[in-house]
């Protein structure tokens, strides 16, 4: 199990911080989180029953330990301010439900489908692609807004 994990490790740590760090809303805090996230499965990788897939209980433990950083973290002093370009930013992200950026940052930036999401979320790959398409249409609109 150790070299599994050391493996899934190695082989998607870029993936794992990119959605910690977006679900955080911090890059160090969700490299921290990955680094939390996988002692933790190393510390309990006797309860991993293999009821479904290593790196779908992996995810799980990221996502809980980047959704633990998240509440952890300082309050703004500021709201978000416009690129220096005096723009909005490109994706509204704040509009989106917690759940829906989840699985916007598990589809997008882990390339996972719709079944190894709910299986790290534990929810169905049907409430995956309703929450998905509804995150879509939120954005949409919020960019239809700005243009």
């Amino acid at each position: 199990m150790l070299d599994q994990l050391e493996t899934l490790y190695r082989s998607r740590l870029p993936e794992f911080r990119r959605v910690a760090a977006g679900i955080a809303g911090d890059r160090e805090l969700g490299c921290d989180a990955v680094q939390e996230a996988f002692a933790s499965a190393v510390r309990k990788r006797r309860t991993f029953r293999g009821s479904g897939t290593l790196e779908a209980w992996v995810w799980r433990i990221v996502v809980n330990a980047a959704r633990d950083a998240r509440r952890r973290r300082p309050a703004l002093a500021e709201p978000h301010e416009p690129s220096s370009n005096g723009h909005a930013p490109l994706l509204p992200l704040d509009l989106l439900t917690e759940r829906q950026r989840e699985i916007v940052f598990l589809h997008y930036y882990a390339d996972l489908d719709y079944a190894a999401i709910a299986e790290a979320l534990a929810i169905s790959p049907g409430t995956v692609g309703a929450t998905l398409n509804a995150a879509r249409e939120t954005l949409r609109a919020a960019l239809e807004e700005v243009h």
